[in-house]
């Protein structure tokens, strides 16, 4: 079963498989989707400073009655943040939200704030962040840290001056949407791809191309869409606090044919509709 496997990261520490992200999951209700998750199986939470519910996922963490050293929790930087000592704090500031001893990703959210996304040179500022990142995992605040988001430049800037080289790379990946470029990068590099919004934020339910595949495979469109991500080899985070997504989400134990995983890797989504409006849809 999926959620009982892992890849190990190049640092050597395992990371599961199938993840449940958080993004959009208010605060009061992700205590509750947490324990509701892990008691299915899963074993990978994903959470971040922008998305206002790192209490949440934390009291769902410690409440599941689950031992911690079961479970793996991650957060990431806000976008915003391109200095060290602001950095610093705000490692310290997720681990009193969450409640947690320690945690065991880290990730820069952005190589741009938000507001200037694909835009500005933050070269300086995504070092200087780095460098608090590896500080924290020297420490043992942080079991293995990475970036998300970020282009091959992005990663080079990284590469060229740290001490520990990120393990993750966290991006925006879906049938429609497959940077092979960047993947084939990232594999060259040890860098382990998770995949955010795995599903498109809901458009590829309306793909009736995807949908015909999935009838003809006898799953549901995001049972597809999740193996797919699964069989490029990286960590799928689809986003639900409902517990019956979850469970379905997880039922995804069949193969993908090659010649229909090269059918999916050709689409394109150009559309997001009003999720458009988001930097990371915007195509910018």
């Amino acid at each position: 079963m999926i959620l009982n496997e892992t890849y190990p990261l190049a640092n050597g520490q395992p990371i599961p498989k199938l993840g449940l992200g958080t993004w959009f999951i208010d605060d009061g209700a992700a205590a509750q989707a947490v324990r509701d998750a892990i008691a299915l199986g899963y074993r990978n939470i994903d959470t971040a400073q922008a998305y206002g519910n790192e209490r949440g996922v934390g009291e769902g963490v410690r409440s599941s009655g689950v031992p911690r050293g079961e479970l793996y929790v991650s957060s990431k930087l806000a976008a915003e943040i391109k200095d060290y000592s602001t950095a610093v704090t705000a490692i310290d500031g997720s681990l009193t939200a969450t409640g947690l001893d320690y945690l065991d990703l880290m990730l820069i959210h952005s190589p741009q704030p938000w507001s200037d996304w694909r835009g500005g040179t933050y070269a300086e500022g995504n070092r200087e962040a780095w460098r608090a990142l590896e500080e924290a995992q020297t420490a043992g605040k942080l079991r293995s840290i990475g970036v998300s988001n970020f282009q091959q430049p992005d990663l080079e800037n990284i590469l060229a001056v740290c001490t520990v080289a990120p393990q993750v790379n966290q991006i925006l990946l879906h049938v429609g949407n497959t940077p092979g470029d960047l993947l084939a990068y990232c594999a060259g590099q040890g860098i382990l791809i998770e995949a955010y919004s795995p599903i498109a934020h809901g458009v590829m339910l309306k793909n009736p191309d995807v949908t015909a595949m999935a009838e003809r495979y006898g799953v549901t469109v995001p049972q597809l869409c999740i193996r797919y991500a699964l069989q490029l080899g990286t960590v799928p985070l689809p986003k639900t606090a409902n517990p019956e997504h979850m469970r379905s989400n997880a039922q995804v134990d069949f193969v993908i044919s090659d010649a229909d995983m090269e059918a999916l890797r050709r689409l394109t989504v150009s559309d997001y509709g009003r999720y458009g409006s988001f930097p990371v849809f915007s195509g910018k």
